[in-house]
């Protein structure tokens, strides 16, 4: 009897697993949503002139809270897109993750960029910007991955990810 109900059993979850294939992951599985944590300020320091980085640059700390809205754990594997500093592209963005996302959980992942200004010369205003103390808003978008274990390895996007204000650091 058993037996027989395992059989069942593993033909009924068979079955499902092969519809769900039909419709692709992206279907079955939603996106991660990125939003800013509210408890933690996004920061830019301002990094000077040096030999490796002759016209100066910017280190920007951004923090995500990333919620899992799936009944399933999955891990975040990568994120690739853009971050535009007060409307202009300033640096692109690629990163291996590896982060553990519990089934219906969250966390909080701070997201780090280096930007070079002579790879961007229309930022060097938006270093002035800084230095006066005038706001500099954000914007991140990107494309991310996930890793579901036996659901496969989806990916979401392009699509916008974080949009706030950077504070200037010393």
């Amino acid at each position: 009897m058993r037996l027989a109900l395992r059989a069942s059993f593993l033909t009924i979850m068979f079955a499902a697993l092969s519809g769900c294939a039909g419709l692709g992951l992206e279907q079955v599985l939603q996106a991660p949503s990125f939003r800013v944590d509210s408890g933690q300020q996004a920061q830019l320091r301002l990094l000077p002139p040096s030999m490796n980085r002759p016209t100066g640059g910017a280190a920007v700390r951004l923090y995500a809270r990333v919620s899992n809205p799936n009944p399933v754990g999955l891990t975040l594997t990568r994120l690739i897109g853009s971050l535009s500093l007060s409307g202009r592209e300033a640096a692109d963005v690629s990163f291996p993750l590896g982060v553990p996302m519990q089934a219906n959980g969250e966390t909080v992942i701070p997201i780090d960029i280096a930007i070079d200004f002579s790879d961007v010369p229309g930022l060097l205003d938006v270093a002035r910007n800084a230095l006066s103390g005038r706001g500099i808003n954000y914007q991140l978008n990107g494309t991310i991955g996930v890793d579901a274990g036996l659901l496969g390895q989806p990916s979401f996007g392009p699509m916008r990810l974080l949009e706030g204000d950077l504070r200037v650091t010393r």
